[in-house]
């Protein structure tokens, strides 16, 4: 992969496009609109990309950082802002699906709360 930090900024932008549509569909389909269950958080995790190569320098560059564990993160990709988790996971699942078209090696994480 050999990607600019614009083009990085306008997948991530996808991304989350995607995401906030999935996130969305999902309150409206399966919650009807309520804010109820359990709450949570969701992210997306993009492995496998070091920091000091020119991908990772483009990562850093478009604004992405890198998480404890060595993953570039993006937190709560959908920007929904309901605390239930599964709307989020949904987001940020079809989010790693976005980047995997690109291929990143993404995955989606949730955590209850």
């Amino acid at each position: 992969m050999n990607y600019t930090a614009d083009e990085i900024r306008d997948i991530v932008f996808e991304a989350k496009m995607v995401a906030n549509h999935k996130a969305k569909e999902y309150i409206n389909d399966k919650l009807k609109g309520e804010d109820n269950f359990p709450c949570g958080f969701a992210w997306v995790e993009i492995f496998g990309i070091k920091g000091n190569t020119k991908l990772g320098k483009q990562m850093k560059l478009a604004g992405l950082e890198k998480s404890y564990n060595g993953a570039y993160n993006i937190w709560n990709p959908s920007n929904v802002n309901f605390q239930n988790v599964d709307c989020k996971e949904a987001g940020a699942q079809a989010a790693a699906e976005v980047l995997k078209k690109y291929g990143f090696r993404a995955y989606a994480g949730r955590r209850v709360d």
